[in-house]
């Protein structure tokens, strides 16, 4: 079970690259930037949800506080992903919704690195 852990753990970091690196390329002026976001968002939070799941499955001690603010995290960076991608192709573009994306994707990579139970 190891192994398949860690090439989704390693999928789940390509999705946060892809929504730093749809947001550098939406700020560096790249036409195709905010679908690589919104992707990159949508992967965040399924792998992220395969991942509970698989450390479920091996009996792994899961910080549960830790999940749910981290899903409430991506949900929030999904949303703002699937927003800013439809409002641009009505041509209204949200760069402020980009922003907050990027901000959220963050946000997730501290809450998983920074937050520790117990010492």
């Amino acid at each position: 079970m190891g192994p398949v852990i860690g090439i989704f753990v390693v999928l789940h970091f390509l999705g946060m690259a892809a929504i730093l690196g749809g947001w550098l390329a939406i700020r560096l002026g790249a036409p195709r930037g905010l679908s690589v976001l919104v992707w990159g968002a949508r992967a965040q939070l399924v792998i992220g949800v395969v991942l509970v799941g698989l450390l479920e499955m091996a009996q792994a001690d899961l910080n549960m506080a830790k999940i749910g603010v981290k899903l409430a995290v991506a949900l929030g960076a999904v949303a703002c992903a699937e927003i800013a991608g439809a409002r641009d192709r009505k041509g209204n573009p949200a760069p402020v919704l980009v922003d907050v994306a990027a901000g959220l994707a963050v946000i997730n990579v501290l809450v998983a690195v920074l937050w520790r139970t117990g010492s």
